[in-house]
C-alpha cells in the first residue's frame, strides 16, 4: 500500500502484545519469517505501547484492549510514551479502583464504560503507530524488545488428562 518495494524494507517491527496465544504466534511466525527472507533484523515492540503512542491524551491515562473472557490487557502511561505498570490482565471490576479518574483508550476500555468512563480512540493498534514508535525509540539508540509473545495467561489447549488406552488385536 506505501507503495514500496521490499528491498527498501531495513528493519522489521511486530506486536508482541499482550494477545491471545495463536494470534501471537501466527503473526511474530510472519515476522521473523520476513525478516529472515529479507535479511534484516525483526524487533518487537508492547502492543500497549504502540496503542497509547497513538493516543492524543494529555498527562496519565490507561490502554486497554480485549483481552475475550470479560477481561482487559491493560497498563497505565504517565504519557503516550512512558508506561509506569507492567502489562497486567484482569476483569474491569478488579481494577475499577486503580484506573478511576483516569482516561482510558482502546477497545478493551470502549467495551467496558463502567470502568473507563472517559474511554477514546485509537480502539486497535495501528501498523503505523507500531512503525513510528519503533523507529523513534532506535533513533534515540533505545533497544528494542525480542520478537517474542508477551503471555499474560495460560493457553486454552491443554494435553488431554486420560487417554484412551489402544491394544493391538
Amino acid at each position: 500500500e506505501a507503495g514500496a518495494r521490499l528491498d527498501a524494507v531495513t528493519a522489521i517491527v511486530v506486536g508482541t502484545g499482550p494477545g491471545p496465544y495463536t494470534g501471537l504466534r501466527v503473526g511474530l511466525m510472519t515476522a521473523d519469517t520476513f525478516g529472515l527472507a529479507l535479511g534484516v533484523p525483526v524487533h518487537g515492540l508492547c502492543t500497549l505501547d504502540a496503542l497509547a503512542y497513538a493516543a492524543d491524551v494529555e498527562g496519565p491515562f490507561v490502554a486497554a484492549t480485549d483481552a475475550r473472557r470479560k477481561e482487559v490487557y491493560w497498563a497505565r502511561y504517565e504519557d503516550a510514551r512512558t508506561r509506569v505498570t507492567d502489562p497486567a490482565v484482569d476483569r474491569p471490576a478488579e481494577i475499577a479502583e486503580v484506573v478511576a479518574g483516569l482516561p482510558a483508550v482502546g477497545a478493551g476500555a470502549l467495551l467496558y464504560p463502567d470502568t473507563f468512563p472517559d474511554a477514546r480512540a485509537p480502539e486497535h493498534v495501528s501498523a503505523a503507530a507500531l512503525a513510528a514508535l519503533a523507529a523513534e525509540r532506535l533513533a534515540k539508540g533505545e533497544e528494542l524488545e525480542a520478537p517474542r509473545p508477551l503471555y499474560l495467561r495460560r493457553p486454552d489447549a491443554q494435553v488431554p488428562k486420560n487417554y484412551k488406552v489402544v491394544t493391538p488385536k
